[in-house]
C-alpha cells in the first residue's frame, strides 16, 4: 500500500480536520500561504535545472 495513495476518502478526512483545527475564517489565510510557498519552490527548482542544463551545454564545449 502507498502512504501517497490517500484517494478522496482521506482527503475529505484531512480537510475536515483542518476546518476543526483552524476554524473557518483562517483556512483561506492557510491555502494561500501553501500556494505561494508551493510556487516559490516550483519556481526555486526549476531554475536549479536551468542552470544545470547551462553548465552542462558549457562543459560539452
Amino acid at each position: 500500500m502507498n502512504p501517497m495513495n490517500i484517494g478522496v476518502p482521506g482527503l475529505i478526512l484531512i480537510l475536515v480536520l483542518a476546518l476543526l483545527i483552524f476554524g473557518p475564517s483562517k483556512l483561506p489565510q492557510i491555502g494561500r500561504a501553501f500556494g505561494e510557498t508551493l510556487k516559490e519552490f516550483k519556481s526555486s527548482t526549476k531554475g536549479m535545472m536551468d542552470d544545470d542544463k547551462k553548465s552542462d551545454d558549457t562543459e560539452k564545449k
